[in-house]
């Protein structure tokens, strides 16, 4: 059996001192209704945490499996917070909320959210939104990792080339000023690269660098 999915939830803090404040009373209800509801689910709530300066320190610390963030509109500093605090060590981050500005959800994917969910905090809503939030997440790393190995092939490719285009230049002058084949001029140069233990293009260019000197 599977560990549950250990999570972190960013929100306000639930002591409400003016208990006239309505809505941060509601704020805190939303609160308590959303660990609850984790609970419930059988989550493991690992913290409570408010989106301040220590975030980064605290969830490196914590190393959760999902962030979620429990925020009204005018908490989007909350978010901000959080994935600054993610963006060298990428986590799938929920949003939950009462704001139902589209542009504030676009905002929020553009900014790394997993899910953006309004009014979505019935007990038996937040599992499945949970799940595909993970697995919208583990596909979205997949196709950066694939992304970031097809760029590094690329530049290897183009690295490669670069280097063949110097090694056939130093090949050329060796046939043109010593009247070599293109094999012993191949040769030569990888004679001399390993009796100066160095790697063949470092050798070719060096090579035309001094041709270049002298014209």
């Amino acid at each position: 059996m599977s560990e549950p999915l250990r999570i972190v939830v960013i929100a306000p803090d639930l002591i409400v001192n003016d208990q006239q404040d309505t809505h941060a009373l509601e704020q805190a209800e939303r609160s308590r209704s959303l660990r609850i509801g984790l609970l419930e689910n059988g989550f493991n709530l690992v913290a409570s945490l408010p989106a301040d300066v220590y975030l980064t320190e605290r969830l490196a610390q914590l190393a959760p499996d999902m962030i979620i963030v429990d925020a009204e509109s005018e908490a989007r500093d909350a978010l901000e917070h959080v994935v600054m605090a993610t963006r060298d060590a990428r986590r799938p981050i929920v949003m939950f909320t009462n704001d139902p500005d589209t542009s504030n959800a676009r905002a929020a994917v553009a900014a790394g959210v997993s899910a953006y969910i309004v009014a979505g905090l019935q007990p038996e809503r937040i599992r499945p939104i949970l799940d595909v939030a993970l697995a919208r997440f583990q596909q979205e790393q997949a196709l950066r990792k694939e992304l970031e190995n097809t760029r590094s092939e690329l530049q290897e490719l183009s690295t490669e080339l670069k280097d063949r285009k110097v090694i056939d230049r130093a090949k050329a002058l060796l046939m043109e000023r010593q009247n070599l084949s293109e094999n012993d001029a191949y040769t030569r140069l990888r004679k001399a690269a390993m009796d100066k233990n160095l790697k063949l293009v470092e050798v070719a260019q060096r090579m035309l660098d001094v041709a270049d000197l002298l014209g």
